[in-house]
């Protein structure tokens, strides 16, 4: 209603002034959760019930593993719910983020040293401050790893149906993922989980040319892993070849020669910034400026060697009857993860996809020049390529699926039970 009187009119011409508002009222938590929802297209929702369903097997799995296999033979007393998840690197993380990296002075100069500088703090912070909310220790790394996990899948098969036509290529990019030989380290309260979430938006905004975006997620996940470096690298290249591009199709329309647009360029160094910083803090600490590097040295032997040394040590260690034969299984493992990340880069080649090829390639080239490869089936799960590259496989050869999912099922539950039975650090 106007707020003239009624007998008075404005002038000829001139607008009425502006009927008043009311503020609107404050929008509801149960409002803004079925908006977020409502953008989750059915394809989505999909792929998040089958995430669901898996974690659910992996509970199941969980819960008769520390019942079938007991730390100690003839016990009588089944361990808790959680302790099958509380496992090898977990542990680190949890003393990280309980006590802090160098607690009452201790440091690389005492012996026994754990070398914990070796992992980044983005996911010590993190459980941190979760576990201000969650008093367990466990549970709160279990409940990252969950959300960290839906945010990465869904993000993994949204990057699918972008490289894919055919609508089934996010569920099935999604299973695929999902029952991967080391999928259970995505549930666990390891760092594979929360840098997919940041690493696979990040890409995902990269291929939408969203520079700013990717660039803020890529430096998030630098903070976790050393692998957002790599990613980093990736994302840089994609954008130079974005530019060149967009550079070339301008000249042509105006028959003229242009400069790069390096607008966003700038966004493109914002992902060193967080192993900067860490490296600032450890040298602080320490003195070292590549402490973390050297702790990796010390604790897992990560000593440069050249590929070809490295691929002998790995080869001694599976056949060369040095080792008990669960590492030596392992080692095998190691080797074919190897082979299947030169396959992959070879194809990425073939096919002109030169940042995703440059990105698994470093990846490769930082796990392949160790004394003996180690982690490298377990980094299967960053090379999103990989998982693309297999559902359009099946998506073209049926039978493909079919043959996968019959030796990556067992296999699987295989590397669950190992990890969750305390037989293996992956």
């Amino acid at each position: 209603m106007s707020t003239l009187s009624p007998g008075l009119r404005p002038p000829a011409g001139r607008p009425s002034p502006p009927e008043p508002r009311t503020a609107a009222p404050a929008e509801s938590r149960a409002g803004r959760f079925r908006r977020a929802a409502a953008r989750l297209t059915p394809a989505d929702r999909t792929v998040l019930w089958l995430y669901l369903l898996t974690r659910i097997t992996l509970g199941i799995t969980a819960h008769f593993a520390r019942w079938l296999f007991p730390a100690q033979s003839g016990t009588r007393e089944v361990a808790s719910v959680l302790a099958p998840f509380q496992r090898w690197d977990a542990n680190h993380y949890l003393h990280i983020a309980r006590d802090g990296y160098f607690p009452a002075g201790s440091g690389p100069w005492r012996s026994g040293w754990d070398n914990r500088e070796a992992f980044f703090p983005g996911y010590p912070f993190l459980l941190r401050a979760v576990h201000t909310v969650v008093p367990d220790w466990t549970a709160a790394g279990l409940l990252i790893s969950f959300a960290a996990g839906a945010v990465a899948v869904l993000a993994l098969a949204r990057i699918a149906r972008t490289y894919l036509p055919e609508d089934a290529a996010g569920r099935r990019t999604a299973v695929l993922f999902l029952l991967s030989p080391c999928a259970v380290f995505l549930a666990v309260g390891y760092t594979e989980a929360l840098f997919l979430a940041f690493a696979l938006p990040a890409w995902l905004a990269a291929v939408r040319h969203r520079w700013a975006s990717a660039a803020v997620l890529t430096a998030l996940a630098t903070t976790v892993r050393v692998s957002g470096l790599f990613l980093a690298a990736a994302v840089a290249l994609l954008f130079v070849l974005t530019a060149r591009g967009k550079q070339g199709d301008e000249q042509g329309r105006r028959g003229e020669r242009g400069r790069w647009d390096w607008r966003a360029a700038g966004w493109m160094l914002l992902p060193a910034l967080p192993p900067a910083a860490y490296s600032w803090y450890l040298h602080a600490n320490t003195g070292d400026w590549m402490a973390w590097k050297h702790a990796q040295e010390r604790g897992w032997y990560r000593t440069f060697h050249t590929p070809w040394e490295a691929w002998e040590n790995t080869w001694s260690g599976a056949f060369g009857h040095t080792q008990t034969t669960g590492y030596a299984l392992m080692f095998q493992a190691e080797l074919l993860a190897m082979l299947v990340g030169l396959a992959l880069v070879a194809v990425l080649l073939y096919r002109r996809r030169w940042p995703e090829a440059l990105y698994v390639a470093l990846s490769l080239w930082a796990l392949g020049t160790s004394y003996w490869y180690t982690s490298i089936p377990r980094a299967t799960l960053l090379w999103w390529p990989l998982w693309i590259g297999l559902a359009a496989l099946s998506l073209r050869w049926p039978w493909f699926r079919t043959a996968y999912l019959s030796v990556a099922a067992p296999v699987t539950t295989l590397v669950a039970l190992t990890f969750l039975t305390g037989r293996w650090a992956g």
